[in-house]
């Protein structure tokens, strides 16, 4: 049995929308929204109409009717955290959806909208793999301090679809296999997944880990403690430090890392040692990972937009390459991830969660 599968993927000024017959692809598309229609919506939650009237003129637009679809998924967005996987969307998601219960964001819209589609024609609605994957090893969540505590914010989504390629490729399944898995794009997340879980990972959203093109990774605690007493800097401006404007922006005034490369090329001797430095945090984190997991390892997966840097990966394969093998993944690769999910509860391969 062929099953048709409608993935949606909104950002903030664009909704990515693909739809797959099994693994086929028969239409991908990104709908941009104008800034000044989005702007009159007090809420992002509140968008999910206007945006879902879009998606429905897309389709039609390309002769693909509503009703010959098999199942919805949407990208999972700011929800309680919640173990790897996919869910299916019921009233309690799409309640906290819409509250933004761990904050506003634009892929909170993917289970609402998903929803909204996939209930009009009677099928099921998903979302798979927020970045709220939350299945640390009680060790892992212990910082330093009790009022600190260790959070799992992560590329769920591309880590997880990564693992698992990468699993297929050894023929093993995802659940027999310890890999450690490191996306890097403008955040970067490197996690140890042990038999289906990621035990350990390090908050690639705001303060945590290596460096990367726009956020500062884990800096001193005391000279950060300096900075946000010095009075030089509000709690806004010491944030944005963090994410935002940390990283490659902050030392180079970019985060581009094709822009960095290009500087190194014409001799930036600046540029070439803070790329290498970002790297070698990525290689120390997946070193660390390697003792997390006891070198029980049957993998390293580079992901993520900067894994098409040859300069980089080399760097960084030079570093780690003593632990076993690597693979590469580049790209973020987010709808074939979502459809994946939606195919393999469509298979009975996987039984979605109820939140």
């Amino acid at each position: 049995m062929k099953y048709k599968v409608l993935v949606i993927n909104p950002g903030s000024t664009s909704t990515k929308i693909a739809v797959f017959e099994d693994e086929k692809e028969i239409l991908t598309e990104t709908i941009r929204h104008n800034h000044e229609v989005l702007s009159k919506f007090d809420t992002i939650a509140d968008q999910y109409e206007f945006r879902t009237g879009i998606i429905e003129e897309a389709l039609k637009n390309n002769g693909i009717e509503a009703s010959s679809l098999s199942a919805v998924i949407g990208r999972g967005g700011l929800l309680n955290p919640i173990p790897g996987g996919v869910w299916n969307v019921n009233k309690k998601m799409l309640a906290d959806l819409k509250a933004g219960v761990m904050g506003e964001h634009a892929s909170n819209l993917g289970g609402i909208i998903a929803f909204n589609l996939a209930e009009k024609e009677g099928i099921p609605s998903y979302i798979a793999d927020p970045v709220v994957v939350d299945e640390l090893d009680d060790l892992a969540r212990i910082s330093g301090h009790p009022h600190v505590k260790r959070l799992s914010i992560f590329h769920a989504l591309n880590q997880k679809a990564s693992a698992r390629k990468a699993a297929a490729e050894l023929g093993k399944e995802y659940e027999q296999c310890n890999f450690i898995v490191a996306h890097m794009g403008g955040g970067i997340s490197v996690g140890a997944h042990r038999k289906g879980a990621v035990t350990d990972v390090n908050n690639a959203l705001n303060g945590d880990g290596p460096f990367s093109p726009e956020r500062s990774g884990g800096l001193p605690a005391g000279q950060l403690t300096e900075i946000c007493f010095s009075g030089r800097y509000s709690k806004k401006e010491v944030l944005k430090m963090l994410k935002g404007n940390g990283g490659l922006k902050a030392y180079l005034g970019t985060a581009d890392g094709s822009e960095v490369e290009n500087r190194i090329k014409e001799g930036d001797e600046t540029a070439l040692l803070i790329y290498k430095a970002m790297g070698y945090q990525v290689a120390k984190e997946i070193g660390a990972l390697a003792a997390a997991l006891k070198g029980r390892i049957d993998g390293i997966v580079l992901t993520g937009g900067l894994a098409y840097s040859r300069f980089l990966t080399d760097f960084i394969k030079d570093h780690i390459s003593f632990l076993g093998r690597i693979f590469e993944y580049p790209g973020e690769n987010e709808m074939e991830a979502l459809r994946d999910g939606a195919l393999r509860v469509l298979r009975g391969m996987e039984t979605p969660g109820n939140y």
